[in-house]
């Protein structure tokens, strides 16, 4: 987030980066609880518990800061809905739903390191389909996730 650190491309802006950070570390905290705490024993009702929560308290939070008071749904194309409905059932349905199993039966650090592989597989779909550009905060920060998912799988577990 330094500001004095020019790598190129537009500046970081902190509260985003802020948010990005809770939210990280927030994801972590419960990932660690949810092998302890006493959930649902249907993998499936758990996550869907996890995400209606998850939603009603984004709905709100975005209703208490505004975020209603423009959106109009005749004005999102047809493309828009069927991207929302395809992360529906792919991303949150079937991918959360997996990842509730996964960390019962998985160390969370193993688990999590889909948050690290994913952002850079859309880099490089980004570049490679999408003509995005790449800058050296892009290719610095994809080098350090590649480097850090390998330590974390390849790592021994330690005794005691």
């Amino acid at each position: 987030m330094s500001h004095s650190l020019n790598l190129g491309g537009a500046a970081i802006e902190t509260r985003g980066a802020v948010a990005l950070i809770v939210g990280s570390l927030s994801w972590s905290v419960a990932s660690v609880l949810s092998r302890v705490l006493p959930l649902p024993e249907s993998k499936v009702m758990s996550s869907g518990a996890q995400m209606l929560t998850g939603g009603l308290l984004l709905a709100v939070v975005a209703a208490g800061v505004g975020e209603f008071r423009n959106f109009h749904p005749e004005s999102v194309s047809r493309g828009a809905w069927f991207a929302l409905a395809y992360l529906i059932v792919a991303g949150s349905i079937i991918g959360f739903t997996a990842y509730v199993w996964l960390i019962h039966h998985e160390s969370p650090t193993k688990v999590g390191t889909y948050a690290y592989v994913n952002p850079v597989v859309a880099v490089v779909l980004g570049y490679f389909v999408g003509g995005e550009g790449l800058g050296m905060r892009t290719v610095l920060g994809t080098a350090f996730v590649l480097v850090s998912v390998v330590l974390i799988t390849t790592a021994k577990k330690q005794e005691g």
